[in-house]
């Protein structure tokens, strides 16, 4: 449920500052737009939020900024830790897309950047089912997160990127669970969702499911 990853994220939250700036060659398209794509997010979100992956904090402060209600989900201490020095107000709860408090208020967004594809397809499907079960009517899932539009789209990124001597990138892309828009859809579907994609950089699509 994306725990498997709990070292990777310890280890980026004193340089994933760094790099969503485009400091990190290898990583700099995948973060094309970094806080134009946190606004999307934040603009789309209304009303009490839910928010998974805080990581160090960037989009809860955009959400905080449009006042917003958060609930912060992270299941990263070093992350947790350097959000909350970030940003004193921010309240982040230890947890994960699966395995989280239920917040005590009525949820009607959702939202995550850069996390979902740590879930395997099955977990991905297991995470949305209990999202339709928080959200009313009309409630929303918004994430911002890196999906291909066909699996031989994704293999030929993956060789783009090999070709350039992108090792660590290559090893996050044939590692982690990054999955296609179809995928995606039906799974949106299958839980009373309907979800629109639109692309923000070359890695990263704005998904926002509202649920019918």
């Amino acid at each position: 449920m994306g725990r498997e990853f709990i070292d990777m994220f310890d280890e980026w939250a004193k340089s994933y500052d760094d790099t969503v700036t485009g400091q990190d060659p290898q990583y700099k398209d995948v973060f094309e737009k970094y806080h134009e794509i946190l606004q999307s997010v934040a603009d789309a979100a209304e009303g009490n939020t839910l928010e998974f992956g805080v990581g160090t904090g960037n989009l809860s402060e955009k959400l905080l900024a449009k006042g917003l209600k958060i609930t912060g989900i992270e299941p990263s201490k070093e992350m947790r830790e350097h959000a909350s020095r970030k940003f004193p107000m921010l309240s982040i709860t230890d947890g994960d897309f699966l395995s989280f408090p239920e917040p005590a208020e009525q949820v009607t967004s959702i939202v995550s950047t850069w996390a979902f594809h740590h879930l395997t397809d099955h977990e991905k499907d297991q995470a949305i089912g209990s999202y339709a079960a928080l959200l009313p009517k009309g409630g929303k899932i918004i994430f911002a997160d890196t999906v291909f539009s066909s699996e031989d789209d994704r293999d030929k990124l993956i060789q783009g990127e090999t070709e350039k001597g992108y090792d660590r990138l290559v090893k996050d892309l044939t590692t982690e669970y990054y999955t296609t828009m179809e995928v995606l859809e039906k799974i949106f579907l299958a839980h009373g969702f309907y979800v629109t994609f639109k692309q923000m950089n070359r890695f990263v699509y704005l998904i926002t499911a509202e649920k019918a």
